[in-house]
């Protein structure tokens, strides 16, 4: 190895990483307010980037369906639990089962986007629902439940939208056009456009969530009802609004995320697992608690897979994984063991 290649794979890892950023920053963020460990994370990256590529080949996103169907079955949910006396707040409830899916569904058949901003627009406006609608269906009605049993839910939901996205976009894979088609040489060495645009992306959405968490009411309640569910209710906050707003997030830096790697890489209808498993490892360095050292995992994680791919690239990704082993004896050494709250 001589520095060009050195420079070439930690260019690929940072990149790679900042993907990996984005996803372990979801996943604490929905950890932290609703415990729960969102495995089908990932499935965001998949829908996002393949709802992108249908478009760009002039089809009607099969996404729109399954937005459709979901917010039909939250609706139907919403209905009955309102009808049991309890019913939680039907503006919410309106702008999720309604709102989004009828805005989504003029993008998808009555604007038809051919520019790459509407196109974007319109598959972050499909995918991002999706988050409160699952949140909805199948985590409200269990919130109180031990995160075991919230894992669980999770896996199975996985095993479903992996399913889905085999049904809705096939076992072929795709790639969309990039936002840039530039080239920069700098020390020899040859920099894409869609390489700094998902840099600057990542980095925008980092100093955002920042911002949104420190200075807006709404991030205020968020990181209250993270810190403490009962002092949270107590004061006032609706948790369940809370979880949707979370689980919102999570999707809409999926499906960003999603936008952002399908130019460099052909995505698949399961390709996102992958990509939100090695979020996890970032998570999980983190401790699911603390965004910056999720951040920093994120980029280690990048790193670590990258040049593993040059040196063993049959073991890169038993390297990446093998991570959580020393992270998780360390944590379990050097932590006490606090009793769930109820």
């Amino acid at each position: 190895m001589d520095l060009q290649i050195a420079l070439l794979l930690g260019q690929d890892g940072i990149v790679n990483g900042a993907i990996y950023g984005l996803m372990a920053v979801a996943l604490v963020l929905v950890f932290s307010v609703t415990r729960i460990i969102f495995i089908p994370q990932g499935e965001f990256v998949a829908y996002g980037a393949l709802t992108m590529a249908m478009m760009q080949a002039g089809k009607t996103p099969s996404t729109l369906w399954l937005l459709l169907a979901m917010a039909a079955v939250a609706l139907v949910a919403e209905l009955w639990r309102a009808r049991s006396g309890q019913g939680g707040s039907w503006p919410a409830t309106l702008l999720w089962c309604v709102g989004f899916p009828a805005v989504a569904a003029v993008l998808a058949l009555g604007v038809k986007p051919s520019s790459l901003l509407l196109q974007s627009i319109t598959a972050l406006v499909l995918v991002m629902p999706m988050g409160p609608l699952l949140y909805r269906v199948a985590y409200r009605p269990v919130a109180n439940a031990s995160v075991l049993l919230l894992l669980i839910i999770s896996v199975a939901l996985h095993g479903v939208l992996v399913g889905l996205g085999l049904l809705f976009f096939g076992a072929e894979g795709s790639r969309t056009t990039p936002f840039s088609e530039s080239k920069f040489d700098i020390a020899d060495i040859s920099i894409s456009g869609q390489s700094l645009v998902v840099l600057g992306v990542a980095l925008v959405l980092v100093i955002s969530l920042f911002v949104f968490f420190e200075r807006s009411m709404l991030g205020k309640a968020l990181r209250a009802t993270a810190i403490n569910r009962v002092g949270a209710r107590l004061m006032g906050i609706p948790t369940a609004l809370a979880g949707d707003l979370s689980f919102a997030l999570a999707a809409l830096i999926g499906a960003i995320s999603g936008l952002l790697i399908a130019p460099l890489t052909t995505v698949y209808y399961d390709t996102g697992f992958m990509v939100g498993l090695k979020g996890f490892v970032a998570a999980i360095i983190g401790g699911l608690a603390s965004y910056p050292l999720a951040l920093a995992g994120a980029l280690l994680v990048g790193l670590l897979e990258s040049f593993s791919t040059f040196w063993a690239s049959a073991y890169k990704e038993v390297l990446v994984f093998a991570m959580i082993i020393p992270v998780l004896w360390w944590r379990s050494r050097n932590s006490r063991h606090v009793e769930e709250e109820e």
